[in-house]
């Protein structure tokens, strides 16, 4: 008769070699524990950190995708060009700015009436619109447009070198107005002026919803801010127009 020791298999431990395995186990597996431990810890403390605040989304702007809106059939009716640019004096030869110029339905305007003598900054702060501009210009064969990427309040313009500024429907989407204004101001020539179109308070015609339009009175006390002075003031059928001098 054979031993029970004998009948064990082969590959059984001895309880002494079974203890050194599983001390070799535990000691392999706990830096393992510990360190999704200490994982989970920071990830938790990292939430429970301050984190900074998302970039401002650029909401008040008007988004590219809509510009088909600034294109209605009857703009030049209700919105005047002629009449603004005979308040500012653009004539023949005349160097201008169009801030804010979308798609630059105003910036063929001004490109027309100046000629090849003169040269229009069509200014915005999105990309997509210059591009747009650009295949405008294209289209119209202009050779005295130039496109110009603003930032913020800053419009990039050239120092002391325009005879003229236009903000047509743009004035509501600037944040820093008053610098905004200044800015504008030492792009002028000694004689310059500024022509801010804005849309009178309200719902009537088109345009923005009312509470994003920009009162005459708040205009007004932008101005005196930037130490700058109404010379003169128009009003077309849905907006008004105010001129600006140094």
């Amino acid at each position: 008769m054979k031993s029970r020791q004998a009948s064990l298999p082969s590959t059984a431990l001895r309880p002494g070699k079974a203890h050194l395995y599983g001390i070799a186990a535990l000691t392999i597996l706990v830096p393992f524990v510990e360190a999704g431990l200490e994982t989970r810890l920071e990830v938790r403390l990292h939430a429970q950190q301050p984190q900074p605040p998302a970039p401002q989304s650029d909401r008040h702007l008007f988004p590219p995708i809509d510009l088909g809106l600034l294109e209605s059939p009857d703009r030049a009716a209700w919105q005047k060009p002629e009449q603004i640019m005979d308040v500012l004096h653009v004539a023949d030869g005349s160097k201008v700015a169009d801030i804010g110029a979308g798609a630059g339905w105003f910036t063929i305007h001004l490109a027309r009436r100046v000629g090849p003598n003169g040269r229009v900054y069509s200014q915005d702060v999105q990309r997509e619109m210059l591009e747009a501009i650009k295949r405008r210009v294209q289209r119209e064969g202009l050779q005295n447009v130039q496109t110009t990427l603003g930032s913020g309040s800053d419009p990039k313009l050239p120092v002391a070198g325009l005879d003229a500024i236009v903000v047509v429907d743009a004035y509501q989407e600037v944040d820093d107005r008053v610098t905004f204004l200044q800015n504008l101001a030492r792009a002028l020539k000694p004689n310059g002026l500024i022509g801010v179109v804005n849309w009178k308070p309200g719902r009537g015609g088109p345009g923005p919803p009312e509470n994003a339009r920009v009162d005459k009175a708040s205009v007004t006390a932008d101005v005196r801010a930037a130490e700058f002075r109404i010379v003169d003031e128009e009003t077309l059928p849905y907006q008004y127009l105010l001129v600006l001098g140094k």
